[in-house]
């Protein structure tokens, strides 16, 4: 499971005096347990590799919001430190569909529910997330839609 296997990996990002890997290893752990906590679970349970994935991701996000709002105020300096916790957290995520794969997935899901206007368009969000949940991006989904059905 994800989650045991982050807790195995602190310990070894402490052997190998990965500062920074540790540091992002423990902000994981420490939203597993609070996720578990806002589910009403014991802190000491674990979390199934679907929920962490989850997790994972909205800290991904967090991080890409973060990057962004640096890079808006000029802090090129916490924009660094940001990036590397990104890529390290993406090492845990799984590999993100290409916008491509996304278009020819979208057409076809827009064909199937017989959409062709913007009224329509949360019912293929909805459809379409169902579908690429965790394979691909939110906002690149929303993106791809809006660009098909404008």
């Amino acid at each position: 499971m994800l989650h045991s296997r982050i807790k195995d990996e602190i310990k070894t990002a402490l052997r190998a005096r990965e500062a920074l890997r540790l540091s992002v290893l423990r902000s994981m752990l420490a939203a597993f347990v609070n996720e578990l906590v806002a589910t009403k679970r014991t802190p000491q349970g674990e979390l199934t590799d679907e929920e962490a994935l989850a997790v994972i991701a909205r800290l991904a996000r967090q991080r890409k919001d973060s990057i962004e709002q640096f890079r808006a105020g000029g802090r090129e300096d916490l924009v660094t430190i940001e990036e590397a916790e990104l890529r390290v957290l993406e090492t845990y995520l799984p590999q993100q569909m290409p916008r491509e794969e996304i278009e020819r997935i979208t057409r076809e899901k827009m064909a199937g529910l017989n959409i062709a206007t913007k009224e329509n368009a949360g019912t293929l969000m909805k459809a379409l997330m169902a579908e690429l949940k965790g394979r691909a991006d939110g906002a690149v989904v929303k993106g791809v839609v809006d660009a098909l059905l404008a």
